[in-house]
């Protein structure tokens, strides 16, 4: 993330009779590097707090969550756990995926939606400390026609005012089927019609990359609507899969030097699938991150 101008502090220096030291004020604030959980996805299944280990040894300090939503735990354990398990690791969690839960699984509502239990999913996310609760994914039941994404649209404004009361952010993730004109009208355009107020959007850079958008156009249509983003890359050669970041075609350094414009308060390393390990293309991703964005 952009480094932010430091702030002047002199009217301060003597508000409680003690001189600030220069090394104070120069601080920069806390960088936040963060890794979506997905990319690790198997680890985690196995052993979170290894794999939470790991990610921090790596140099990683923040995390999101993937798997609330069916289970109403953060990977096998109580939000409050869990929230313990990170700060064991010196990890923060400010976002966590969830499903919209129209679509059944085996002729029931999947709970910890944001149409089945979702108070409840609020209250959990509130314990867990996060602060951007995102619907991940549409499945293919719940895209349909521009007015299903209207419904939509309306869903996610309720589930934000629920949010908002617990002072959470909603979001909405994207892929690339959002980007799919019907009647000469992008999906896109209607979830981006909801109250800012009550959803911003987390983009996926790839997916608006594959889809043939530019991340950069999206930033001045819709100032500051933009707090998360996927850093994820998009390979040079066909079928163009997801590569470590800084290894694709994505300018990276173009986009982050818009972070103020797109309001950016957290991004998320992710690659879906990995050559080998995934903990070393994550690696390799903040690495590249770490020399090249600032």
């Amino acid at each position: 993330m952009t480094s932010r101008r430091n702030f002047l502090a002199s009217a301060a220096l003597f508000a409680t009779g003690t001189l600030l030291v220069p090394s104070a004020l120069a601080a920069p604030p806390k960088r936040y590097l963060g890794v979506q959980l997905y990319t690790v996805r198997e680890a985690m299944a196995k052993d979170p707090a290894g794999t939470l280990a790991q990610l921090a040894k790596i140099g990683y300090n923040s995390v999101e969550g993937a798997t609330y939503t069916g289970s109403q735990q953060f990977y096998g354990s109580s939000p409050a756990a869990f929230a313990a398990l990170l700060k064991q690791n010196g990890l923060v969690m400010p976002s966590s995926h969830y499903l919209l839960g129209e679509a059944q699984q085996n002729g029931s509502p999947t709970k910890g939606t944001l149409l089945h239990d979702w108070d409840r999913a609020v209250d959990d996310a509130a314990v867990a400390g996060i602060k951007y609760m995102v619907c991940a994914y549409l499945l293919d039941s719940e895209r349909g026609t521009l007015d299903h994404y209207k419904f939509v649209a309306e869903q996610l404004n309720k589930a934000g005012e629920r949010s908002r009361k617990a002072g959470i952010q909603l979001c909405y993730h994207n892929h690339d089927f959002e980007f799919e004109a019907q009647n000469g009208q992008l999906p896109y355009d209607l979830l981006l019609a909801t109250d800012p107020k009550l959803v911003q959007m987390e983009m996926d850079l790839y997916w608006v990359t594959k889809a043939g958008h530019d991340p950069l156009v999206l930033f001045k249509q819709h100032p500051g609507r933009f707090p998360l983003w996927h850093v994820k890359d998009m390979d040079k050669v066909a079928p163009h899969s997801f590569t470590e970041v800084g290894s694709g075609s994505i300018d990276f350094k173009k986009i982050f030097a818009q972070a103020k414009l797109a309001g950016l308060k957290y991004f998320f390393v992710e690659q879906d699938v990995t050559p080998g390990s995934p903990f070393d293309s994550v690696r390799q991703s903040l690495a590249y991150i770490r020399q090249n964005l600032r």
